[in-house]
């Protein structure tokens, strides 16, 4: 078997060797995804050393507790320090534990240390198996940045030497969403300006922003449409065009290895298909696709394409969490497509796979789940890493100041319908897509206060059936990255209304640093739902319609804010499955989900429900454990329909995760 660069890691690892091991990984290698499932795979349990207040009170709960009484665990203390800095830990940890230390100068001797360490940790299998195929001496910094881009990133810079070329390789470089580091595009962009026919490209803006470069091809693309409109017409450059990128009038949209990106880039969204008079096209044609003519016809020919494309890469057991959050974002923009449609087939033939991918997804969680959460916050893997991420940006960047907008309730699927109407309210509006994991079971006390405590429902205990510390947890959060509580706000209960004038009620433009704002107008639609999920997206473009979530970002831009949207948690339509009959001895009694205080009793109310899952309280606090449901069944009476959430249906647990911009040109 081919080694890989967690075997060297894995070596260190035997079971019942030590209770404690203390690890210095700087580098955040042992929580790398399929590493830290191979470690729990093996029985090891690992936990970050962040706050030594929050790591003591874990350390002392789970594992002091299970230690006393004679019994054994393997515990994994993982420290983002040096080797040399483990002596700085609290004296009963150090003396306890063995000690261990990885980074990626060990792994990769012979390339630039502040090179890779930039690099998203899932490539690191590319570079070793690079690094394994091509000896050589040791490599400096450029040297470095040229190995990745060809053996990782697939691009060799200096080969590419005309206009096909250079769009093939951006557009395999932003459609596969391949996270090139800032230090790997400014290379690429060096390299390639050494070549006099890309002077006129916008290269420094294009080749680092996938929304950049999606714009540049916007406004090309008509260009484009119109040259088929007039083959035999020459068409000189002309201000009438209204560029505002630089770079070629046209681009060679037709080549055979650049029309397929194409076609798919408006069926998922990331292109708008344009008005296009005099052209007529057939049906089958890749153009078709980026042409908008109103009636049924355009809408069942991108619905058939969007089946084909989404059928064609459904998941498997070996997706990472990555690769299922590229999936999800595919299968929200064809259930916003059939849920605002009138379909019936399409409706049917969504639901058959819809069924097939959420058995396939329960399946994953229980495998992966648990191996997200200590992901560093750069991945924003997880509901809470994102006000971690927020304060990572805020420390890079004096003056800055970051608002955090949660939709309570919001499935992806609904945020591709309030896109497509912000686009049209507000083309300036830039933005930045990409989803991720709400906390399970998906309710809004455990998932939503997660978001605003920072960390994972076991540190709040004492709160998880409420979200009424909220507002103290996210103080408190923001307080441990160094403001006062006074440059702090939050406000929940928002949705309608004045946008600026209820925005102005909670912050003060001058002094507040950090706001956090609740959204519930979708969970209030959501609740009171009688007609499903065609009904909630009916309903959310009808208050969209009323502009208060755009006014919100703009207003929240205006005062110079970093805004980003999220979701507490998703929703489904589901159908009664039977309703357990357990008296009170469930803590929480939801249609998705039931909580209950030990495993026994879940147990045995789980017995006569056989699609209910005994979820592992994974991040949970202790005398939590849930019973959730999957696919489409809730626990409510046979033949009653709801729009529910709480389980682990991929609607309900993918999540959107949106960071807004203004177009400055």
């Amino acid at each position: 078997m081919q080694m890989n660069w967690r075997d060297a890691i894995l070596n260190d690892f035997v079971p019942h060797v030590s209770k404690l091991t203390l690890v210095a990984d700087p580098d955040c290698l042992l929580t790398e995804e399929k590493l830290a499932m191979e470690l729990r795979g093996r029985g090891f349990d690992l936990i970050e050393f962040n706050d030594p207040v929050e790591f003591r009170y874990a350390y002392e709960t789970k594992y002091r507790s299970i230690w006393d009484r004679g019994e054994h665990t393997d515990l994994v203390v993982i420290l983002r320090l040096q080797d040399s800095e483990l002596e700085s830990l609290p004296y009963d940890l150090h003396h306890a534990g063995r000690k261990l230390s990885f980074n990626l100068g060990e792994l990769f001797p012979n390339l630039s240390y502040p090179v890779i360490e930039n690099l998203d940790r899932s490539l690191l299998d590319a570079l070793f198996d690079a690094q394994r195929k091509s000896p050589s001496d040791r490599m400096g910094d450029n040297a470095t940045k040229d190995f990745i881009l060809r053996h990782v990133f697939g691009i060799a810079a200096e080969l590419i030497v005309n206009d096909v070329e250079l769009l093939r390789a951006l557009l395999r470089l932003h459609y596969g969403k391949l996270k090139i580091p800032l230090m790997l595009a400014e290379r690429l962009v060096q390299v390639l300006k050494n070549y006099d026919g890309f002077k006129a490209w916008p290269l420094s803006e294009i080749v680092p922003d996938d929304e950049a470069f999606f714009a540049f091809l916007q406004e090309r693309w008509p260009l484009f449409l119109s040259r088929l409109a007039s083959v035999n017409q020459v068409r000189e450059k002309s201000p009438e065009y209204g560029l505002k990128y630089s770079g070629p009038d046209h681009l060679p949209f037709d080549h055979q290895d650049i029309k397929v990106y194409i076609d798919n880039l408006f069926l998922e969204g990331k292109l708008v298909p344009v008005l296009a008079a005099n052209i007529e096209v057939d049906a089958a044609s890749w153009v078709r696709s980026g042409i908008a003519t109103s009636g049924v016809d355009n809408e069942e020919l991108r619905s058939s394409r969007l089946f084909g494309l989404v059928e064609n890469e459904l998941p498997t057991a070996e997706f990472r969490y990555s690769d299922w959050i590229t999936f999800a974002l595919k299968w929200a923009e064809l259930s916003a497509l059939v849920h605002c449609g009138n379909c019936t087939e399409h409706q049917t033939r969504l639901r058959k796979i819809g069924d097939a991918l959420n058995t396939t997804f329960a399946e994953w969680l229980t495998n992966h789940y648990s191996s997200l959460i200590n992901l560093p916050p750069t991945n924003l893997a997880m509901l809470h890493h994102v006000p971690r991420r927020l304060a990572r940006d805020m420390e890079g960047a004096r003056n800055s100041r970051a608002a955090l907008i949660v939709v309570d309730g919001l499935a992806l699927d609904q945020w591709v319908t309030i896109r497509q109407l912000i686009q049209k309210r507000d083309p300036n509006l830039v933005m930045r897509e990409s989803a991720t994991f709400a906390w399970i079971p998906t309710l809004t006390s455990v998932s939503r206060q997660a978001i605003f405590a920072g960390k994972p429902p076991l540190y709040f205990p004492s709160s998880i059936n409420s979200t009424n510390s909220e507002e103290k947890l996210w103080k408190q959060f923001w307080e441990g990255h160094g403001l006062s509580r006074l440059d702090v706000a939050y406000q929940r209960g928002l949705g309608d209304g004045d946008a600026s004038s209820v925005l102005d009620s909670v912050i003060h433009p001058d002094h507040t640093k950090s706001v956090g704002l609740v959204v519930d107008k979708v969970d209030k639609i959501m609740h009171g739902m009688q007609l499903g999920s065609a009904g909630m997206h009916n309903q959310i473009k009808q208050w969209c319609q009323d502009g208060f979530l755009v006014a919100l970002v703009r207003q929240l831009l205006n005062y110079g804010y970093d805004v980003w949207l999220t979701a507490d948690h998703g929703n489904i339509q589901c159908e009664g499955n039977g309703r357990p009959s357990e008296g009170v001895i469930a803590e929480t009694r939801g249609e998705r989900v039931r909580v209950y205080p030990t495993p026994e009793l879940r147990s045995h109310v789980a017995e006569p429900f056989p699609f209910a899952h005994e979820w592992q309280p994974v991040g949970l606090p202790a005398g939590y454990f849930p019973l959730v449901v999957g696919g489409r069944d809730a626990f409510v009476n046979p033949g009653e329909a709801i729009v529910g959430h709480g389980g682990i249906a991929i609607e309900e647990v993918i999540v959107p995760l949106v960071k807004f911009e203004m177009r400055l040109r």
